[in-house]
């Protein structure tokens, strides 16, 4: 693997764990402060993740691969949010899942979620959201 792709790695790493934090205690805060029930809290929890996750990503893990211009800015967005959306749906899915047949307590079953899906979220939005709009 090349020097450039380890460090979009640890970038996309970094970006990933700080928003699967802000994901999973916004989580936490919806259930214990305002007694949301966890899949419905899970929604919020994304919808806040989702915009910690774009900028960083944008702005940082994959800003190499993006033209200048507000158009490849733009696609980029659309591609991501697609991704978001499939990465959350399968979350969702996936804590759903652990919640009602394997008997998980919400905050276990939701860090085994975030976790899970972050494989996914990477390699669609190195290989397809964030992709260069011409190859070198």
């Amino acid at each position: 693997m090349r020097l450039i792709e380890l460090l979009r790695v640890l970038r996309f790493g970094i970006v990933g764990l700080i928003a699967a934090a802000v994901h999973y205690w916004v989580v936490i805060a919806l259930v214990e402060l305002l007694y949301i029930p966890p899949l419905q809290a899970n929604v919020g929890g994304f919808a806040v993740a989702f915009w910690v996750s774009y900028f960083g990503h944008r702005h940082w893990t994959f800003a190499d691969t993006l033209a200048a211009h507000k158009a490849a800015q733009h696609s980029s967005f659309l591609r991501f949010l697609f991704v978001a959306v499939l990465g959350f749906c399968a979350n969702e899915l996936l804590f759903y899942l652990l919640l009602h047949y394997a008997g998980m307590r919400y905050y276990i079953a939701l860090a085994v979620v975030v976790f899970t899906v972050a494989v996914m979220t990477y390699v669609l939005s190195r290989l397809w959201a964030f992709r260069r709009a011409v190859q070198p």
